[in-house]
């Protein structure tokens, strides 16, 4: 999605060359009360340095405006949002560093390019409702949403700019002068009403709609007829696909009480059930899907008509699955082949999702008034208008008889406010560079607009793994979902003892918990995944041994497993050879029990997959269950009425290791660095016991000899 990035300006004389941790190489912009600055740490993360002028140091207000934004940023989780990387609110020069978004704004794109279409259209409006959510459940109102406040990196959209936000009270409102940029404000934020998280989703669905048209939908050659049309009109969406097109029309009603929360704008677009608050799995899905290129999640039937069915099939915790998905789609999964280990993948689950508008607010019924088809044309309450389509007539007695009491109150207020609303526009409302995720309020100087002079110009691409960790704070790691105690998703999400290694790992790539993207990747399809950067590593019980030939790089390993038994505790089976005459289960697919067959003369019992095994064995029905020691004592350390035991016969090696990117030697070698010191901090001996403690099981406790790195 990023293919432009912020012109970079020298440092003109008296520039600081150094804020904090971030030695400043360049300006992004300059407003009213600040520079922007572009900075790099020692680590090589880059920063939009955000500094107030030396002559509001030592203003109060001015002190207290800044830190209203760095609290408000601080507050929203990394959800397609752009990431506080340091602040000095004390010192002589104030200063607040957030992450740099290596791409152009909306509006240039589309200025530039023309509308968005297809999956592009798509991806920004999941990842804009994950970041609005994400915003809205911090408890902070943005209040300026609009296509300069909206970055288009290469993970997908960013919503940026918390300048003239403000934190929500107890009241959940906010009253307050009209603030924001004039064609994407709400209604009641012109009108002088309470200004809320409504307020931001009207601008939201104004952006959208821009977005997909290249127009400016409330705009106008005046004020007087921008006000004038936020208020009385209503705008033709027949060019956006359903569902996204009910959605728009949902969030640009006119009472704020009749528009739907960002929430369930969000899970409504990912076809989910609307009902209660988008939790963080959600938020992480509409991250991952705003992320992908390939991503084509919305169901359609077409411009303007009503959307009759879901979404589609949708597993529990929000990934994609099912037949013939492409790369890139998150619905990575596989049949038979080898793991490096004996669990074949299985079949994946799914969940329906909502076949329908199940929230009254996003109802497809047309509002009292609106016409045949209530999106098919332009509608106005009121007497002026230049756009296309019906109007209503207006004779000497004002409208006619088609006028409501509602639309001559809209028209009372516009003339009370006009007068306001123009005062602000005047006074330069909030100006700064938005591609620098900054905005500064107040007044330009000198007679210059306040805006930053940006020309774009190509994004480059992530020379390694690293290098998009560093700069995005975010990973898309591919895992196990099937493997109790490994990698196993729930309606929670994905928990285990790789989840657990991949998370510590991120972090030494200095990507939070919440920057982590989690996807299934079946056993043949781990190559594929990173080839097509549908993950950026993989972590899932992925034998260097067995796939040593595979076309990616391998680093570690960061476990060796072994083939072995597990049997009851207490039973009279303590090596290979006590396993001769007895009932050993062969679930499909498993190598080691192929291998134990062949060293003694055992009766094998086929089951299709582990969880029979286990219930073969719990009830007394087979004596031992083969395969890697570190998946039977996963599915063991569940089993709490039976007090399970891994043999420890380790017949073979599986060295665990983890999938990157084919040549990336940057990546591979700081991997297992991290590896190294989970082992020497002992943090890996701390997730062996927190997954396999319940089990007789010996894990290996040694780090493993690394592989090279190439």
């Amino acid at each position: 999605m990023g293919n432009g990035m912020p012109q970079i300006a020298p440092l003109q004389p008296g520039d600081p060359t150094r804020l904090g941790p971030f030695v400043l190489s360049g300006r992004l912009g300059e407003g009213g009360q600040g520079v922007v600055y572009f900075g790099q740490d020692q680590a090589g993360e880059r920063a939009a340095v955000k500094l107030l002028h030396v002559k509001f140091s030592g203003d109060a207000t001015a002190r207290s405006r800044f830190a209203r934004e760095l609290r408000a940023a601080q507050r929203v989780a990394s959800f397609c949002t752009a990431r506080v990387l340091a602040a000095d609110l004390e010192g002589d020069t104030p200063y607040i560093a957030s992450e740099f978004i290596d791409g152009r704004s909306l509006r240039d794109a589309v200025e530039e390019n023309g509308p968005l279409t297809g999956s592009g259209l798509e991806r920004l409006a999941v990842g804009t409702a994950t970041a609005l959510t994400a915003i809205h459940q911090a408890g902070i109102v943005h209040r300026d949403f609009k296509p300069d406040n909206v970055l288009l990196a290469v993970d997908g959209p960013r919503v940026v700019d918390f300048g003239i936000a403000r934190i929500l009270d107890s009241t959940a409102t906010i009253t307050s002068r009209a603030i924001g940029t004039p064609a994407y404000m709400a209604p009641e934020q012109i009108s002088g009403g309470s200004v809320g998280p409504p307020a931001d989703v009207f601008s939201w669905a104004s952006t959208i709609a821009y977005a997909a048209t290249g127009d400016v939908v409330f705009g106008g050659k005046s004020i007087a007829v921008v006000l004038n049309r936020i208020l009385n009109h209503d705008i033709d969406t027949g060019m956006l696909p359903e569902p996204l097109g009910g959605v728009v029309r949902a969030c640009l009603r006119k009472s704020p009480d009749e528009r739907p929360t960002a929430d369930q704008i969000l899970l409504r677009l990912l076809g989910r059930a609307v009902s209660g608050d988008a939790s963080a799995v959600v938020l992480s899905e509409g991250a991952a899907h705003a992320a992908d290129p390939d991503a084509t999640r919305l169901a359609r039937t077409g411009p303007g008509r009503a959307l009759a069915t879901g979404a589609g099939p949708r597993p529990a915790g929000g990934v994609r699955t099912g037949d013939g998905a492409g790369p890139g789609t998150g619905a990575l999964s596989g049949t038979g082949g080898r793991a490096g280990n004996d669990v074949p993948t299985g079949a994946s689950r799914s969940a329906l999702s909502s076949s329908g508008p199940t929230d009254p607010r996003f109802g497809g019924t047309p509002r009292e008034g609106a016409g045949p088809g209530a999106h098919g044309a332009v509608r106005s309450d009121a007497g002026e208008s230049d756009a296309t389509g019906p109007v209503p007539r207006i004779g000497s007695a004002g409208i006619q008889p088609d006028a409501t009491g509602r639309a001559r109150r809209r028209r009372r207020g516009l003339v009370g406010v006009l007068a306001a609303v123009l005062a602000v526009v005047a006074a330069g409302g909030a100006v700064i560079a938005a591609k620098t995720g900054f905005a500064f309020g107040g007044a330009p100087e000198d007679g210059g607009t306040g805006d930053a002079v940006v020309t774009p110009r190509p994004s480059p691409t992530y020379a390694s793994v690293y290098e998009k960790a560093r700069r995005t704070g975010r990973l898309t790691i591919g895992v196990r979902w099937d493997v109790p105690g490994v990698g196993l998703e729930q309606a929670s999400g994905f928990s285990g003892f790789d989840v657990d290694v991949a998370t510590a790992i991120a972090r030494s790539l200095k990507v939070p918990a919440n920057g982590i993207t989690f996807r299934r990747v079946g056993v043949n399809d781990r190559v594929r995944a990173l080839t097509d950067h549908a993950v950026d590593m993989v972590v899932a019980t992925y034998s260097y041994d067995d796939n040593r030939g595979d076309a990616v790089t391998f680093a570690g390993p960061y476990y060796t497993a072994h083939a072995d038994l597990l049997v009851l505790a207490g039973s009279r089976i303590k090596k290979l050879e006590d396993l001769a005459g007895r009932r050993m289960c062969a679930p499909a697919g498993s190598t080691t029990a192929r291998l134990v067959a062949d060293k003694v003369n055992v009766e094998q019992v086929r089951a299709g997959n582990y969880a029979e095994c286990m219930d073969l064995l719990t009830y007394g029905k087979v004596d031992a269950v083969p395969g890697d020691d570190l998946i039977i004592a996963g599915f063991a350390d569940r089993v709490a009425s039976l007090k399970l035991s891994v043999l420890g016969l380790r017949l073979t090696d599986q060295r665990y290791a983890v999938g990157l990117p084919r040549k990336d030697v940057r990546t591979c070698r700081v991997v297992e660095d991290a590896i190294s010191r989970m082992y020497g901090d002992g943090t890996m001996r701390d997730l062996l016991r927190k997954h396999f403690g319940n089990v007789a099981f010996d894990p290996e406790r040694d780090a493993p000899p690394k592989l090279a790195c190439r």
